[in-house]
């Protein structure tokens, strides 16, 4: 589906890829609903979209809260008369921590947002996307999603869980006019890391050699596969070439993550 002309909500707005979600579509000639629970974030985006304000609405919302998430399309249908996609990207990681010694309060955190805040956003628009000539739906998983990072197991476990669903979705939308892409990032340079105490990967090679992908060069791949109704989507070498070698050798795979990230920890 084509961006232009279109109305899109982008979760997570407010900063990193989300945030260059927004920037990206608006140049594209798309209206965008941004949404994020973080309203000083969702201000800069705005400022930073200031050429394009007409296009751009801002909306604070907890996307783990159901009732609030589900009052999203009254105020994005009042706003922009209609709907055509939706890009879940708004997401959090936990702390390095293993699930032996992780609480269940971050356990819940995690799954709520990265898989029920998918899911409520998903279950409050399809039936409104399902009534657009044309609609589409981006989840963004993660490389965790499909490779075990040690430390990032309850994150990785809720990735999957978008991977599924959207490919489920995707079989039972197969016959309508809405698409569904699942995105893989690898390694992009956002505050994700900080949100942690670990802080934020740059676009430079770390002990590891591991690279951080450009947020703003994030989004374009991600709009790009979302254009051309791709299935999966990966973004960043690292991310093909792990599926690739998990696919041949999960062992070696999952093995090589290890060796990465306990790399990256302790640069």
């Amino acid at each position: 589906m084509k961006v232009d002309n279109k109305v899109l909500l982008v979760t997570g707005a407010g900063s990193g890829i989300g945030r260059e979600l927004v920037l990206h579509l608006l140049s594209k000639g798309a209206s965008v609903a941004g949404v994020d629970l973080n309203a000083k974030a969702l201000e800069e985006t705005k400022r930073l979209a200031e050429a394009h304000r007409t296009q751009f609405t801002t909306f604070v919302t907890n996307i783990s809260d159901r009732t609030a998430v589900e009052a999203l399309p009254a105020q994005v249908l009042a706003r922009f008369g209609s709907i055509d996609g939706i890009i879940n990207n708004a997401g959090i990681i936990q702390p390095f921590v293993k699930v032996n010694d992780l609480d269940f309060a971050v356990i819940e955190r995690v799954l709520n947002v990265n898989l029920y805040g998918t899911l409520f956003v998903i279950k409050s628009f399809l039936p409104h996307l399902m009534q657009r000539p044309q609609a589409h739906i981006v989840n963004i998983s993660s490389m965790g999603g499909f490779v075990p990072v040690p430390g990032q197991t309850i994150y990785g476990a809720s990735k999957a869980a978008v991977k599924l669903l959207s490919e489920g979705l995707g079989s039972e939308l197969i016959d309508t006019n809405v698409r569904v892409t699942v995105v893989f990032p690898g390694a992009v340079a956002t505050n994700i890391l900080a949100n942690v105490g670990l802080g934020a990967l740059d676009t430079s090679t770390h002990k590891g050699n591991m690279t951080a992908m450009p947020p703003s060069k994030a989004a374009k791949i991600i709009v790009h596969g979302m254009e051309r109704d791709a299935f999966h989507v990966f973004v960043g070498r690292d991310a093909m070439l792990m599926d690739k070698l998990y696919r041949l050798n999960p062992a070696f795979a999952a093995r090589t993550i290890a060796r990465k990230m306990s790399a990256l920890l302790n640069r």
